[in-house]
């Protein structure tokens, strides 16, 4: 059943969506058009509005409540909103009033969830309670997700919004508690996934700016409340789903099958993955299946479910063909974990990423053994130190593995481990800085990591990989996300000057960019220092706002700001906009 509006609800829809663009043009921060994420007219102050204080609004701009209207909609789906409480948890006051104030259906869930994946029978998709202010990443977003929350929190904290900040950690223990797990979003078709495992980061960054604000009882307890919610949260990628054969490593993995739902407002996506795949021949063939070209028969729709994915439950798939060519049922299954990895898409893991499921990634391996360090830390902090030894040992372990597996000594650099075929990748990615960041590269790795710079490094700043396969978190395109990882890898192994490099380079495409546009986006061309990205295939919007982006500035201005470096490099001249032209 295609999703359509109801009655009057199409009212309701547009009316909020309104308030969310009003109140964005309010705070100086243009809106972006749902069609194509290009600013819509700005109110006349954003022009004079400079880039700092246009951070230091979006903060507030961004910021979403269950207790907003605007926070319901949800533009990826368009069917009525729906808010769900957990079924054991107390109906607040002012949510109980959102069915009349807002014109939301605010019901239960049917089941305690204890995990990720646990099969929950909902009638409709929806919104997930949670019970704190939180910042959302930009454009048509509305819920809390999950890795862009991380970049968001060091933003808000160099902005001195620690209680901001804290709640939204706070949202996330309450999702592990009443929801299974860390979820890529609090909506329901994101029950059977999480996103990269940031929580302990974020435990850590609070604690430092409790006590940096002189509250050492606050932090020691928020310590003590912290340490089992990230030791759960750990626990889900050491479950077997997750687990990479063997390897001792971890995998991304979503529970799910078939098309994913929020696909729902895209309806060609997965079309043009076929369209591609029929282009190309010999690449990714193993990708697709034939199927019948309508589904006008009972039997036509049981062999698409047989092969594919079952068009009685998704109105996705019922589209999610071309003619007679319909994706894998482990395409799918590819796709779903690819958006657990938050790199949506790249070509690394197979084109479009169809084969995520199938190898141990370098990003996620060397956050799970920073996270087993940061859990050894707080063991340490609550008084459990028999607790913190295991903790050092998993860590110990996962290095011992992604040096066997991971680490390429020829070459000098981390690549992901195909543990089906048993061998190791040989795409060039960003991710092989994250090691650097999370402790486990030895000083000598750092150094060779660190020698491979310029494999990556651009006029604007980091481009994601040497590929240029036409989709967005590949070549030529820069992300504030990874950007930052690797920098600030770089920073803690030692080498400042390449750190502070990056920074001048990435900030400056960003400064230049406001500059012509007053508007910050999600990503950037960094080959040409510009925001107009033409992405070939997949996924086309560059969406404004941007959260991450938004922290990244400030971190890496603080950055340069300690290490007493200019912001741009000497003899920088800007260009012209409207150009596109390169960044010197």
């Amino acid at each position: 059943m295609k999703h359509t509006f109801l009655g009057g609800w199409a009212v309701v829809w547009a009316a909020a969506l309104f308030v969310g663009v009003a109140g964005a043009q309010e705070a100086g921060r243009p809106a972006a058009t749902e069609a194509s994420g290009r600013p819509a007219p700005q109110a006349a102050s954003s022009e004079n509005l400079g880039i700092d204080a246009y951070i230091h609004d979006a903060w507030t701009t961004l910021q979403r409540s269950m207790t907003e209207c605007r926070t319901l909609v949800d533009t990826k789906v368009r069917t009525k909103p729906v808010l769900y409480l957990p079924v054991d948890f107390a109906e607040p006051a002012d949510v109980a009033a959102l069915e009349t104030k807002c014109g939301v259906q605010v019901e239960r869930l049917p089941v305690k969830i204890e995990r990720l994946g646990q099969n929950v029978d909902l009638k409709h998709e929806g919104l997930l309670y949670l019970p704190h202010p939180y910042v959302v990443p930009g454009g048509r977003f509305n819920e809390m997700y999950g890795w862009d929350s991380y970049f968001i929190l060091l933003g808000l904290l160099e902005d001195g919004r620690v209680d901001l900040a804290r709640g939204m950690v706070e949202n996330f223990f309450f999702e592990i508690e009443h929801y299974g797990g860390i979820l890529n979003a609090n909506r329901t078709y994101y029950l059977t996934r999480s996103q990269p495992p940031f929580l302990s980061s974020m435990i850590r960054d609070i604690y430092d700016a409790e006590m940096k604000r002189g509250h050492t009882a606050e932090a020691r307890a928020w310590v003590e409340r912290a340490y089992p919610f990230a030791v759960r949260d750990h626990s889900l990628w050491t479950g077997e789903a997750h687990l990479a054969g063997n390897t001792g490593l971890a995998r991304y993995y979503d529970f799910g099958s078939g098309p994913v739902p929020e696909m729902a407002d895209d309806d060609a996506y997965y079309q043009n993955v076929i369209q591609w795949l029929l282009a190309h021949p010999g690449r990714g063939d193993e990708y697709m299946v034939d199927g019948p070209a309508t589904l006008a028969t009972a039997a036509d729709r049981a062999r698409v479910e047989a092969v594919s994915c079952d068009p009685d439950v998704s109105v996705v798939c019922a589209r999610a063909h071309v003619g007679t060519h319909w994706l894998t049922k482990d395409f799918y299954k590819g796709d779903r974990a690819m958006r657990e990895s938050g790199f949506d898409p790249a070509f690394r893991w197979g084109v479009f990423d169809g084969s995520s499921h199938h190898y141990a990634a370098v990003g996620l391996n060397a956050l799970l053994y920073k996270y087993e360090r940061d859990l050894a830390w707080m063991a340490t902090q609550v008084g459990r130190p028999e607790e913190a030894k295991r903790w050092e040992a998993a860590a110990a372990a996962r290095r011992a593995a992604m040096n066997r597996y991971l680490w390429n000594e020829k070459k000098g650099m981390y690549f992901d481990y195909d543990f089906e075929t048993g061998k190791q990748s040989t795409y060039n990615y960003l991710t092989t800085f994250y090691p650097l960041f999370g402790g486990s590269a030895s000083p000598e790795q750092a150094r060779r990591v660190e020698a491979n710079f310029g494999l990556f490094n651009h006029k604007g700043g980091l481009a994601m990989s040497t590929t240029d396969s036409g989709v967005q978190w590949d070549y030529p395109f820069g992300w504030a996300p990874a950007t930052w990882v690797a920098v600030d890898g770089m920073k803690e192994a030692g080498d400042i000057q390449q750190a502070a490099l990056v920074s001048q380079e990435f900030t400056a495409t960003i400064r230049d960019n406001f500059a012509c546009e007053h508007t910050i986006r999600e990503k950037y061309n960094v080959v040409t220092g510009s925001a107009d990205v033409q992405v070939a295939t997949g996924y086309r919007q560059n969406v404004i706002g941007f959260g991450w982006t938004n922290a990244v500035f400030l971190k890496m201005n603080s950055l340069l700001k300690s290490a007493g470096l200019p912001e741009s490099k000497p003899g920088r001249v800007r260009p012209t906009c409207g150009t596109g032209s390169p960044a010197n």
